[in-house]
């Protein structure tokens, strides 16, 4: 049976979203996701590659999952379409506040405050990741605004690329990661594995210690995903690169507009070009397939072991 879904083009599920219509309501909102995937982190057994920290998109916006905690189980969800920030506890003590323009200071405080009045107090790691001059998340005053629109827009996008990234990781019957959000781009990413060990990763990330991305790539990978617009790509984009980067990755034929980035070391497709396609799944899905055609033949993968015939009856 194949694993394709409909088309969704014409309902209007990818929505237009330049990052210039939101910079300042996204450096907010993705200060509010470090808050809350850290509270995660703090508190989750430690895996590999850093899952007991990622969120995870649902039918109203994202969530934690299950948290455990001394007093018993809960989760935090941003709900993008009640625009409100929710914490649930398995004996029904729950708490959260309305998502509205408030300081990083404001949201940090109200969410530690919610969580201790429930039952959960925690302490995080007080400052961000993977930002230019951090900011203590207690001491920011700074980053305050909060567009509930295009915030929900961003949801959106992210349901539809969770969608197809699920059908993408379906085909694939080695380790993979889950389709998962790292709060510190942040994107949403699903991750294949070779098997093989990778070699030692030099570091050097800004704001990320050198450990975890070293644990983030102790064995070879090759990685796709979506961000909202990060450094030298200013809009939205799809992304995809391998590690260790094999020979011929660089120049490997991808479908336009795609193309390889050399600053970031990876193939970049503009959101733009999925959004108004025919058919936004299929093209998505071809990136994604040629990216990891280039990283698997290039290293070496033994892909007959590893893949799933996605168009089997």
């Amino acid at each position: 049976m194949s694993d394709a879904t409909p088309s969704r083009a014409a309902s209007g599920a990818w929505p237009a979203l330049p990052l210039a219509s939101w910079a300042d309501t996204h450096a907010t909102l993705h200060l509010w996701l470090q808050i809350v995937g850290k509270v995660r982190l703090a508190l989750s057994p430690p895996q590999n590659h850093c899952w007991n920290a990622t969120l995870y998109v649902t039918a109203s916006g994202l969530t934690t999952s299950s948290i455990p905690h001394p007093a018993g189980a809960f989760m935090i969800d941003f709900d993008f379409r009640v625009q409100r920030l929710v914490i649930r506890t398995e004996e029904g003590a729950d708490g959260g506040f309305a998502l509205a323009p408030m300081s990083v200071a404001s949201f940090h405080a109200r969410t530690m405050d919610e969580l201790a009045r429930v039952g959960r107090p925690v302490r995080i790691n007080p400052r961000p990741n993977e930002v230019a001059e951090p900011i203590a998340f207690a001491q920011d005053e700074v980053h305050r605004a909060y567009d509930a629109e295009r915030a929900s827009r961003f949801w959106r996008i992210l349901v539809e690329v969770d969608r197809v990234l699920k059908v993408f990781r379906a085909r694939f019957i080695g380790k993979s990661s889950p389709v998962h959000l790292f709060w510190g781009a942040p994107d949403l990413a699903a991750t294949r594995f070779s098997g093989r060990a990778a070699p030692r990763h030099p570091g050097g990330i800004p704001g990320l210690p050198d450990e975890v991305t070293r644990d983030a790539y102790s064995h070879e990978v090759s990685s796709a995903g979506f961000w909202a617009g990060t450094g030298p790509v200013g809009d939205p984009a799809f992304y995809a690169y391998a590690y260790p980067e094999p020979p011929g990755f660089a120049t490997a034929s991808v479908p336009a507009p795609a193309y390889y980035h050399a600053e970031l070391r990876e193939f970049v497709l503009p959101y733009d070009a999925v959004r108004t396609a025919a058919d936004p799944d299929a093209t998505l899905l071809a990136f994604l397939e040629a990216t990891y055609v280039a990283a698997a033949n290039g290293g070496g993968w033994d892909r007959a072991s590893l893949e799933r015939r996605h168009d089997a009856e």
